[in-house]
């Protein structure tokens, strides 16, 4: 699919868009539906937004643990917090997010892959050298802590172990991590540091997602696409979500989509299904940069929507920038981290010019 239009000088300048199939696993659209030792899908844009945006529908508890640990920061962040917590903790980040200008975050993101890019020599993995140390990087840089580089690998450690549930060992190298960040952020109550942390660490995979998806689909051997860079991730975002999904518990019973869900029903949201519903979207598998829609849900929406999403665009986007200009994909088979509701690639192999 693609489109022709003319260029300086009359000659024709061709789009190729690329064909981003449904990812495996991702269900088709329909009504709210019971899945044994799961609980609740749901699938379709309409539904998703409603339940984003319904205080019936809650973020899960998390338990806390001593300052300083990794359940500590689970438990001190804005995403996991409470309705009481959650508004006062939200405006840390929100506040410290105020300060940062999304070109300059753009501008510094290209500066610095063009600079690993100098030094990398014909071929480089985007998902180890760029994705995930880039925008950390500059995001540390912005946020005030010490030591960046530092900053990016104990936030990349945090990061895998975020989510409640993960392997004890994996707990105990994020509990380490955590100490040194709180140490590399500039003074300031614990609260805040941690909120400061809980920015870096949701950029983290997001973000480094986001990157991988987009130079796998956009950095083809074939014509180049000519489209904006800020509509291809959005795009990409719509398609190949970094985020797939993201829970809930209901803390009354509700009806949601013509289902009846009991209170205390775990629900999953699946961003992956209703980025791709027709009702929302003309021709929802089809790639089309610019579409007018009814709205992307991957970055959440209502009080807990992503507060720092264009930051994460703007990041990503002077990574795409370069790469671009610069960088070919070679054809080498796309793998993905496992993770119940993330989709990082692992790898995303390009040649350097």
């Amino acid at each position: 699919m693609g489109s022709e239009r003319f260029g300086l000088y009359g000659r024709a300048v061709i789009d190729v868009w690329p064909d981003i199939a449904p990812v495996a696993g991702t269900p088709a659209c329909g009504p709210p539906a019971f899945e044994p030792g799961s609980g609740w899908w749901v699938t379709r844009h309409a539904d998703v937004r409603a339940a984003l945006t319904d205080p019936a529908f809650r973020v899960p508890a998390v338990d806390s643990g001593p300052p300083g640990t990794l359940a500590w920061l689970r438990a001190s962040v804005s995403r996991f917090s409470p309705p009481q917590r959650h508004a006062e903790r939200r405006a840390i980040g929100v506040t410290a997010l105020a300060e940062l200008n999304p070109d300059e975050l753009r501008h510094e993101a290209a500066r610095l892959t063009v600079a690993l890019l100098d030094r990398a020599g014909d071929h480089l993995d985007v998902m180890r050298e760029l994705a995930r140390p880039v925008p950390l990087r500059v995001l540390a840089v912005q946020l005030g802590l010490v030591d960046p580089a530092a900053a990016g690998t104990a936030v990349a450690v945090v990061a895998a172990a975020y989510h409640p549930g993960v392997d004890p060992a994996l707990a105990e190298r994020a509990d380490r991590a955590v100490a040194a960040l709180l140490a590399l952020c500039p003074p300031a109550p614990l609260e805040v540091r941690a909120n400061l942390i809980g920015l870096l660490v949701q950029a983290c995979d997001a973000t480094a997602g986001l990157i991988g998806a987009a130079a796998h689909h956009l950095l083809s051997p074939a014509v180049p696409i000519t489209a904006r860079t800020a509509d291809l991730l959005t795009e990409v975002l719509r398609l190949d979500p970094p985020v797939r999904a993201t829970r809930r518990v209901t803390v009354d019973a509700v009806r949601l989509g013509g289902r009846d869900l009991p209170a205390g029903s775990a629900v999953l949201l699946r961003f992956d299904a209703a980025n791709r519903d027709p009702r929302a979207f003309a021709e929802p598998e089809t790639f089309r940069p610019g579409r007018p829609g009814a709205g992307l849900l991957t970055f959440g929406a209502g009080e807990r929507g992503c507060p720092g999403d264009r930051h994460a665009l703007a990041l990503a986007g002077g990574v795409l920038d370069v790469l671009r200009e610069r960088c070919r994909r070679t054809p080498t088979p796309l793998r993905h981290e496992p993770h119940p509701t993330l989709r990082v690639p692992t790898t995303v192999e390009v040649s350097v010019r």
